[in-house]
């Protein structure tokens, strides 16, 4: 379920919102007369919708931080990411240290820690952070963990990352900063540490966020960086309503750096 916080009084709202929320992240199956519509008239607008974006592009970190006030988060899946737990249980993902920005409610960070891999959370979000640590403070792998409230782009932490996962978190900043995330990631990553990501959502509407996006809009910021993909497949774990929608990358270094 996803995690929320609206007022008693608004619980007869949830299935619309729950609509709205579909649309505009895209969530609602292929098959749904909805998501037909919205995928063939992109400039729809839903009162809701447009609420939830106002409050976003109205102050870009704080209004991530309204969004979990008022529970208005779509994006969250209130459990671990299925492909990246099965990483986890089949052995493939690195050890180490790992970092999770845009982390919110913090069920994968959880997921993949382990007395071999420490895992950060990182969130712009206040609210967000706190929901992860009232969620999992009690966790029995807290050692193997930790929620930081801190904007990425920003953030200096004193030590690099093995991996860096991300989800949900490149579709949701401004087009334009695509690039100052992939040189923030050439940063916090180790010369041989991965980045995985889950590319998502791969469609054709207009506006955000979540902003439609490409295995070219990767490659188009990360190549600079000396940062290729060895695989990028579709996830057949993807929760149903993001089927089709969603491919996984795995990005390293090559060996031919870049001179930018």
């Amino acid at each position: 379920m996803v995690i929320s916080v609206l007022h008693p009084h608004a619980s007869s709202t949830r299935t619309h919102l729950s609509t709205c929320y579909g649309l505009l992240f895209n969530t609602l199956p292929l098959t749904s007369p909805l998501s037909r519509l919205t995928m063939a008239r992109s400039n729809t607008s839903n009162p809701e919708v447009d609420k939830l974006q106002q409050l976003i592009h109205s102050d870009p970190s704080g209004g991530w931080d309204k969004c979990w006030e008022k529970g208005m988060t779509p994006w969250d899946l209130g459990q671990p990411t299925p492909i990246l737990v099965h990483l986890h249980q089949t052995g493939t993902l690195p050890k180490g240290r790992a970092l999770i920005p845009g982390c919110g409610s913090g069920h994968d960070v959880v997921a993949i820690a382990s007395p071999e891999r420490f895992v950060v959370g990182l969130d712009v979000s206040e609210n967000a952070i706190k929901q992860a640590t009232k969620l999992f403070s009690s966790s029995k792998s807290a050692e193997n963990f930790a929620f930081l409230e801190a904007d990425f782009f920003s953030w200096r932490p004193t030590q690099l990352f093995d991996l860096i996962f991300d989800y949900t978190f490149f579709c949701a900043i401004e087009p334009e900063m695509r690039s100052r995330w992939a040189s923030k990631i050439r940063d916090l990553l180790k010369p041989d540490g991965e980045l995985i990501t889950l590319i998502f959502p791969i469609s054709d509407h207009e506006g955000g966020p979540p902003y439609k996006v490409s295995v070219s809009n990767y490659e188009e910021v990360l190549h600079p960086m000396g940062i290729r993909a060895e695989s990028i497949v579709e996830n057949h774990l993807a929760v149903p309503s993001r089927r089709g929608r969603e491919k996984l990358g795995r990005w390293k270094r090559s060996i031919c750096k870049s001179l930018f």
